[in-house]
């Protein structure tokens, strides 16, 4: 298991302010055009990162060193910090369903989202069908997403990984293989946690019928559209 989540102080009350050693912690903004977080766990609290709203400018965090910042506040407060990622193209129900499951899993979940020349490097030069910006605030309306980022094409191998060492970090069953697995658990987060595509449809499929300009199959017991 990972030494540094293991000695962030837990359970700290959430009337006390936080101890001196995040005082210096960035603000947290988007662009550079949204509000700044104040210094302090409680303000981060206080902020807009745990209300029902979208609040983008506060949750897009772009710089990796900011991001772990607010992690380290977070776990200050004694916060299981669970970590996704995924190209979340053309946001659908599965989608939702996977990112609400990921948040089950800890109290603030961060997810990390593949720029558009990652997901061109590796699906082809028609993808990703949703810019990467609007991709990024389509998260952030998502259910109990706490905040979001980019992955880069050139980015070392497990950066976000390495950055947050997340207690748990969600994954699919096709992203790392049990060697991986077994490494990422002994250097970079508490565990790993494997669930299910969620979709009934994958968004290159969607995209296929789209172009070929067929209809969308009935869900079970349903009688499929007419053309």
């Amino acid at each position: 298991m990972i030494g540094p989540v293991s000695r962030w102080p837990q359970g700290a009350p959430a009337d006390e302010e936080t101890p001196a050693a995040h005082e210096d912690m960035p603000a947290a903004r988007g662009n550079g055009a949204g509000p700044s977080v104040p210094n302090g766990s409680l303000a981060l609290v206080n902020s807009g990162l745990f209300a029902d709203a979208s609040n983008f400018d506060l949750r897009y965090v772009p710089e990796y060193e900011r991001i772990g910042a607010i992690v380290g506040a977070l776990r200050t407060l004694g916060l299981k910090v669970v970590l996704t990622s995924g190209s979340f193209d053309i946001l659908h129900e599965g989608h939702s369903m996977y990112l609400e499951a990921a948040r089950r899993f800890g109290d603030f979940l961060i997810v990390g989202l593949d720029s558009d020349e990652k997901i061109r490097d590796r699906k082809g030069p028609h993808r990703p069908a949703v810019p990467e910006m609007e991709r990024l605030r389509m998260v952030t309306h998502q259910r109990g997403v706490g905040l979001v980022t980019l992955k880069h094409l050139h980015d070392e191998r497990w950066r976000l990984i390495k950055t947050i060492r997340p207690e748990v970090l969600v994954a699919t069953a096709d992203t790392y293989t049990r060697a991986q697995i077994a490494e990422l658990e002994e250097h970079y987060c508490g565990r790993v946690e494997v669930l299910e595509r969620m979709a009934t449809v994958s968004t290159s499929a969607r995209l296929r019928r789209i172009q070929l300009g067929r209809p969308e199959p009935a869900p079970p017991g349903e009688t499929p559209a007419s053309p």
